[in-house]
């Protein structure tokens, strides 16, 4: 199964996610099919950047996305 989710990078203490998908087995760091976007919680405001397009696609195609993933393609409107 795929999921929608975070992939942590960044420094240590500063943290950096980008959004990918992947299989819901590989590591968090892990393998991913594709990068879709990007969150950064350290900017005030947090940036996030989702490519809507390649998002609503994979949901449609069955990719379930995490509850903190959710939150974040409806701030950015990706879904409602």
């Amino acid at each position: 199964m795929l999921k929608i989710r975070l992939r942590r990078m960044g420094a240590k203490k500063a943290p950096f996610y980008r959004i990918v998908v992947a299989d819901s087995r590989a590591p968090r760091g892990g393998a991913f099919v594709e990068e879709i976007g990007y969150y950064n919680p350290i900017t005030e405001p947090a940036t996030i950047n989702v490519d809507v397009e390649k998002a609503k696609n994979w949901m449609k195609n069955g990719a379930q996305p995490t509850d903190t993933v959710r939150a974040l393609l409806k701030k950015s409107g990706a879904i409602e």
